[in-house]
């Protein structure tokens, strides 16, 4: 369970953070009509919030000591 935690602490931290900035946007912004798909229903909102925060994790992947600079045309020789 520790490794799990350790691996994906960040995406579940972001998408936590999306969900809640997704609720707080139907709760103050929201769609007083009801005809907008996406903010008419809180739980919508909050998923859709949680699903940007997801998508939105820095992937925390260290380049290694022999990788190029990110130069296309350099393919890591030296």
């Amino acid at each position: 369970m520790k490794r799990i935690f350790d691996k994906y602490w960040k995406t579940a931290l972001f998408t936590v953070i999306g969900a809640g900035l997704g609720f707080a946007y139907w709760r103050f912004v929201g769609c007083s009509s009801g005809s907008c798909p996406i903010t008419a229903n809180w739980h919508t909102s909050t998923l859709m919030g949680g699903l940007i925060g997801m998508l939105a994790t820095p992937s925390g992947r260290k380049a290694r000591s022999g990788d190029s600079t990110g130069d296309p045309g350099d393919l890591g020789q030296k």
